[in-house]
């Protein structure tokens, strides 16, 4: 079955969901992140996904004291991901609790230093996002478009050693219109051993189904969350499903 990681994006300690990655349009969820955590891991869920929106903009962490505090309270297994920029960005997002790190404009901008990481820290231990709109990388938390193909980023990864992506359709992140089956059925094609994780518009159960059935081994699911498109019943259903 499919991991399903459910997202917590913080801007100034608040969960936040943005649309399409614009930070203008961006709706606040008061309920504490801690608590969200919480009903997550009590719906079976054993994944979480948390980005540090206000690290992915600055280019420094700004919110590591949320990740203490969710791995503090939770048995979740965590990946991080916003302002991290040195080796030391990393031991202490460990030091912290994360189980795993997501990485995004560093492994655009300098590669060479991600590499290093993989093999200082582990390959298992890094996710290395894609971020994508129109085939593309996107960096600097989704506000700038690169002339790298999507393709050619993921393959540069891989022939490193690097197994385990996490690729969102930007065009579709917080939009609730489904997701685009097709780019991940083709990522697999081409890629057919990679660990791929799908993030970006997923609005039901049938779209988790239907990217398990393209060959995802994981799903970051946010606003259809919080705004009951999904309800953590469902994910309780689905994951105790899974285990029997």
């Amino acid at each position: 079955m499919i991991d399903i990681i459910p997202a917590i994006d913080i801007m100034d300690g608040k969960c936040v969901r943005l649309t399409q990655g614009d930070y203008t349009k961006q709706k606040v969820y008061n309920e504490d992140p801690v608590v969200i955590a919480k009903k997550a891991e009590d719906s079976g869920c054993k994944y979480l996904h948390l980005v540090d929106l206000d690290g992915a903009l600055s280019g420094t962490m700004k919110n590591s004291q949320v990740l203490k505090a969710i791995t503090d309270n939770t048995s979740l297994i965590v990946d991080y991901s916003g302002g991290i920029r040195t080796q030391a960005d990393i031991e202490l997002v460990f030091d912290l609790g994360a189980e795993m790190i997501c990485i995004g404009s560093m492994a655009y901008k300098r590669p060479d230093i991600v590499y290093e990481w993989g093999r200082f820290f582990g390959y298992d231990k890094l996710i290395i996002s894609a971020d994508v709109r129109e085939g593309y990388i996107l960096t600097n938390a989704w506000q700038s478009q690169t002339a790298l193909k999507m393709n050619e980023f993921l393959e540069s990864f891989i022939r490193k050693g690097f197994n385990r992506f996490c690729c969102t359709d930007v065009s579709r992140d917080g939009m609730l219109f489904g997701v685009d089956i097709n780019l991940y059925k083709q990522i697999k094609t081409l890629f057919p051993d990679i660990d791929l994780i799908a993030s970006g518009g997923v609005t039901s159960i049938a779209d988790i189904i239907a990217l398990q059935d393209a060959g995802c081994t994981g799903v970051v699911v946010g606003k259809a969350i919080y705004e009951g498109k999904i309800s953590l019943e469902q994910l309780k259903t689905l994951t105790q499903d899974a285990a029997n």
